[in-house]
């Protein structure tokens, strides 16, 4: 494989020096949710890398053949032994220089019933006071939990979509 422009595109692929086929790199698409129960949030503390030990909402790759909705469900059953409602899309953000996209979804917590998944050390309901700020894991959150306090003083939850660029 060499990186080379096709015939008829316009951006370096990389291509089969043999037989010509491109391989097409694309972003992944990251699914999670902030879950709600009352007034708290639901935090997952990570057992994995990178950011080992921070705090995160749940979250993670997209899997072939299921949706966004079902994703960001499935990473909060995974990561914080919950089952939620998931709500309306809350914001899409690209992440450019990660080469990723994270679709947030607003979910519910129908009770305070979880537990840390494989991929948490801890899982924990936070009151808006309390969330960690300086333990978030990554930027993306820290940029979704604002938003969605914002959103929920001012009861608007629009989606919305933001290009985050380090």
């Amino acid at each position: 494989m060499s990186k080379s422009i096709p015939p008829g595109d316009n951006l370096p692929r990389y291509v089969c020096n043999g037989c010509g086929f491109v391989h097409y790199e694309n972003p992944k698409v990251v699914a999670g949710c902030i879950v709600s129960y009352e007034s708290q949030i639901l935090l997952c503390r990570r057992a994995i890398d990178p950011r080992y030990g921070k705090w995160t909402i749940p979250a993670g790759f997209m899997e072939l053949s299921e949706s966004t909705g079902e994703a960001a469900a499935r990473e909060t059953l995974e990561e914080a032994c919950a089952v939620v409602t998931v709500d309306d899309l809350f914001a899409v953000y690209d992440l450019i220089d990660a080469g990723q996209v994270y679709v947030i979804y607003r979910a519910a917590l129908e009770a305070p019933d979880f537990a840390a998944g494989v991929e948490s050390l801890d899982v924990r309901l936070f009151s808006e006071e309390e969330i960690p700020w300086d333990e978030i894991a990554f930027t993306v959150v820290s940029r979704a939990l604002s938003q969605y306090l914002a959103n929920r003083k001012a009861n608007d939850f629009r989606p919305f979509a933001e290009t985050i660029k380090r």
